[in-house]
C-alpha cells in the first residue's frame, strides 16, 4: 500500500486512494473539531477532528445508536417478554450468542473456546482462580515490569488470597539495560530462569505503556515446555493484532472490548479457555449452568461444555449489543486486511516523526520492528514537554492518549483512520512542538 514512503500530503491521499478497506470509516461517527474540542470557536469547525485515539476508547459505530435503541424498545413494549420473545430475534436469554461467533473470530478461536462476559479485571480474577494452583514447589506468578496497574493488583491480590508473599511469588520482568522494552529472548530468559517455581505467566499481548506486542506463539510455546501455566491479557490485542490463540495453544486469556473493539466506555469483556483447559474447577454461577435445563432451577449443576460454562451471571443486553455494533463492522473484514493497513500506517506514521523532527525533542519507545508492534507509537518526550504539546494538540482538534509525566501515545486505527489523518497528525505535532518551544523561548513560534 505505501511501500515507497513520501511526504506530501498528496501522497496521503494517494494511499487512501489506494486502501480496500477505507470505506469502513464511514461506518463510525467522527467528532468534529468543535465537538471534540467542545469549543465552536476552533478552526474550521465542522471538519473531522483527528482521532488517534482508539488504543483507550474507540469511536462509535453509526450502527449501535440503532441496536440499543431497537432493545430499548423491546424493553418498553414487551418488558420481561424479551428473555424469550425477541421481535428482531434476538432474545436476551441468549444475548451473548449474537456475538460469540465473530469474537471467537478475531480472537483466533474456536466459538466454543470464548464466552463474552464481564470486564476485564473480573474475567481474570475467574480464570487466575482456575489456573493459579500454587503448590510448595511450584508458586510464582510471572508478569512484566509496570504492567497495568489492574493487572498488577489482579495478580497481587491473588497471590495474597493464597497466603502467599507477594515479594517471594511475584516475578516483574524489567527491561534489561540500554533497551526500552523487553526483547523477547530476555523474557524466555526470565522464564527460565524461575521455571521450577512459577505456576503462572500472565503477559500482555500488546504492552499498554511502549505498545510493544509480544511474541505470543513463541513465549507460550517455551514456558509450556517448561510445565507453565500461561495466560495473555489481550486488552490492547483483540482486534488490534491477528491473532490465532486456538493454534498457538494458550491456556486462557482475556480482553476488554471499549479499545480497538469499540464496544464503547466499559463494554463488556471477554475471555478464552483452550478447548484442553475446559473442564477445570473454576468458580460458576447460574450462566455457566447448561442452556437447556438452566431454568429448571433443581440445584443440580450441569456446566456448560467449553468458556461458556466459566460464565457466572447473564451479561448485560445493552453492552453486548453496543458490542454487536462493532462487530457488525469487523465481520466485513479479515483480521489480516486490518493488520496490513495497521502496519502500514503506523510505519507511515514513524516515518514521517523520523522525517520531520530532525531536532526530536521525543524518542520512541515503541519497538520499529512491525512484527514488534500494534497500532500504536508511544513518544516519550523531553521532561516538561508533554503536558503543553499535548494540550495545544487538543486545542486544536487533536486527541492521543497521555501517559504522565512524558509520554503520549498515538494510534492509528486501521478500521476508521486514514493515511491523510496521519500526515496531519505529524503535522499538528510539529505546530504544537514549535509553539511549546517558542514559549519556552519566549518569542513567538516560527512559521
Amino acid at each position: 500500500m505505501a511501500a515507497e514512503i513520501s511526504l506530501g500530503r498528496a501522497d496521503a491521499t494517494k494511499f487512501d486512494s489506494e486502501d480496500p478497506i477505507a470505506s469502513a470509516r464511514h461506518e463510525f461517527y467522527i467528532p468534529s473539531r468543535a465537538e471534540i474540542t467542545q469549543n465552536e470557536k476552533v478552526a474550521s469547525p465542522d471538519a473531522p477532528s483527528l482521532y488517534l485515539c482508539g488504543n483507550s476508547l474507540g469511536l462509535q459505530p453509526k450502527l449501535t445508536r440503532q441496536l440499543i435503541d431497537e432493545e430499548l424498545n423491546v424493553w418498553a413494549k414487551n418488558g420481561v417478554y424479551g428473555h424469550f420473545r425477541h421481535p428482531n430475534s434476538r432474545p436476551w436469554v441468549t444475548i451473548d450468542e449474537t456475538v460469540t461467533s465473530t469474537m471467537a473470530a478475531i480472537v483466533g478461536a474456536k466459538k466454543e473456546e470464548v464466552a463474552v462476559m464481564g470486564t476485564l479485571t473480573m474475567n481474570l480474577h475467574i480464570l487466575m482462580a482456575a489456573f493459579y494452583k500454587p503448590v510448595k514447589e511450584r508458586y510464582k506468578i510471572i508478569i512484566e515490569h509496570k504492567a497495568f496497574p489492574s493487572d498488577h493488583y489482579a495478580v497481587e491480590s491473588q497471590i495474597q488470597m493464597h497466603d502467599l508473599s507477594v515479594d517471594e511469588a511475584l516475578v516483574t520482568i524489567k527491561p534489561p539495560a540500554n533497551s526500552k522494552f523487553l526483547p523477547t529472548d530476555y523474557i524466555l530468559s526470565v522464564i527460565k530462569e524461575h521455571a521450577s517455581t512459577t505456576a503462572l505467566l500472565l503477559l500482555p499481548g500488546v504492552q499498554y505503556y511502549t505498545g510493544q506486542a509480544f511474541e505470543i506463539q513463541k513465549i507460550t510455546a517455551y514456558a509450556k515446555s517448561l510445565g507453565i501455566i500461561v495466560g495473555w491479557d489481550l486488552a490492547h490485542a483483540a482486534g488490534n493484532l491477528d491473532l490465532r490463540l486456538h493454534d498457538w495453544d494458550v491456556d486462557f486469556a482475556a480482553w476488554c472490548s471499549y479499545k480497538y473493539l469499540n464496544a464503547g466506555p466499559g463494554g463488556i469483556g471477554g475471555l478464552f479457555v483452550h478447548e484442553n483447559q475446559s473442564k477445570r474447577p473454576r468458580l460458576t454461577g447460574w450462566w455457566a449452568h447448561e442452556v437447556k435445563s438452566r431454568f429448571i432451577m433443581d440445584n443440580q449443576m450441569k456446566v456448560q461444555p467449553g468458556a461458556a460454562g466459566f460464565q457466572l451471571s447473564n451479561p448485560s443486553v445493552l453492552d453486548t449489543i453496543a458490542l454487536l455494533g462493532s462487530l457488525t463492522v469487523f465481520e466485513k473484514y479479515t483480521m489480516k486486511a486490518l493488520r496490513t493497513k495497521s502496519v502500514a500506517l503506523t510505519g507511515y506514521l514513524e516515518t514521517l516523526l523520523l522525517s520531520r523532527f530532525p531536532d526530536r525533542p521525543f524518542s520512541i519507545l515503541t519497538p520499529s520492528d512491525p512484527e514488534q508492534r500494534g497500532a500504536q507509537l508511544s513518544l516519550a518526550f523531553e521532561s516538561g514537554m508533554m503536558d503543553e504539546i499535548n494540550q495545544v494538540l487538543q486545542d486544536n482538534g487533536v486527541t492521543c492518549d497521555e501517559r504522565r509525566p512524558d509520554v503520549l501515545r498515538v494510534a492509528p486505527t486501521p478500521l476508521y483512520n486514514s493515511f491523510e489523518d496521519v500526515w496531519a497528525f505529524v503535522d499538528e505535532l510539529r505546530k504544537a512542538v514549535d509553539v511549546v518551544v517558542a514559549r519556552r523561548n519566549g518569542r513567538g513560534a516560527r512559521t
